[in-house]
């Protein structure tokens, strides 16, 4: 009997499709059955889309068509992608308000990570591929366990339990995508305290898997940034920037590079050879 590992992936700001995630779950499970080599190989990865802008779907649209009401605006398609990424940055940070956005982004991730637990088990390692404003909120989520358990919600708290997956005694990857988390950290002194990856209750349930932060930025991707640089804890706690050329003519070398990482090979091998690498590493007496 193998452990499976358990992928969840956070869409950047804004509010995509549904099927945000489709294609690049498609190549890494090829590419991950064809790198493993062992029978059934595609089974060995459960794989969950956190589709957590849903919460300001809704109010996101009333406050497009509000602007836009008697007024002669330019440059709409790109007004609205700064609605939807500014908007969601600020509906998202904590209040002291009772349902507030916060929990309700939160219990949304609790949820996904539950349904993982469901098919890949109560310890299964997992790891987490973020895009943008989705990798503050996997951040996020990510420290208040580790953190701060104060700050989680009563939503979240309701649907957390004390499985080792649930209490981030799992998290084993964390991969980020045109991450602006270097902008999100100067709102603490000395730009702030990083989660840990892997998290430091992974040795307890898996001490053979090494764990990595791998941080993927665009140079032409206004929003991305390196984070090593940051301060020493970052400086630890990423294991490596890798700079990279996401999209295709024209939009490698632009902005709109931001919404490119998730079908780019440059991205999603690192990704696969973590995923087998941490199989391996958990199954090292069952794949031999």
């Amino acid at each position: 009997m193998t452990q499976k590992i358990a992928v969840a992936f956070l869409h950047g700001a804004g509010t995509p499709d549904h099927d945000f995630a489709d294609e690049m779950i498609r190549k890494i499970r090829k590419r991950f059955s064809e790198k493993l080599g062992v029978e059934n190989a595609d089974q060995e990865i459960v794989l969950e889309p956190v589709f957590w802008s849903s919460v300001f779907e809704q109010e996101e649209q009333e406050l497009t068509e509000r602007l836009k009401a008697n007024t002669d605006l330019d440059y709409l398609y790109l007004r609205r992608f700064v609605i939807e990424f500014l908007a969601d940055a600020v509906a998202y940070q904590p209040t002291k308000q009772e349902n507030q956005n916060y929990d309700r982004v939160n219990a949304i991730v609790a949820k996904s990570i539950r349904k993982l637990k469901e098919q890949a088990g109560d310890s299964a390692p997992l790891c987490i591929i973020s895009h943008s404003l989705g990798s503050v909120v996997a951040s996020n989520y990510f420290y208040d366990l580790q953190f701060k358990r104060e700050n989680i919600g009563p939503k979240t708290m309701g649907i957390v339990s004390q499985t080792p997956i649930d209490s981030d005694e799992t998290l084993a990857l964390f991969y980020t995508m045109g991450s602006p988390l270097a902008l999100w950290s100067m709102r603490y002194p000395e730009f702030g305290q990083p989660i840990h990856v892997p998290s430091p209750g992974l040795a307890r349930a898996h001490p053979k898997v090494t764990g990595e932060w791998i941080n993927f930025y665009d140079k032409d991707d206004v929003l991305a940034f390196p984070l090593k640089g940051l301060n020493k804890h970052y400086q630890v706690a990423v294991t490596e920037d890798i700079q990279v050329n996401v999209g295709g003519w024209p939009t490698s070398w632009t902005p709109l590079s931001h919404s490119k990482y998730n079908t780019d090979l440059d991205v999603i091998t690192p990704i696969v050879n973590g995923l087998v690498r941490t199989w391996k590493e958990v199954n090292v007496n069952n794949w031999k």
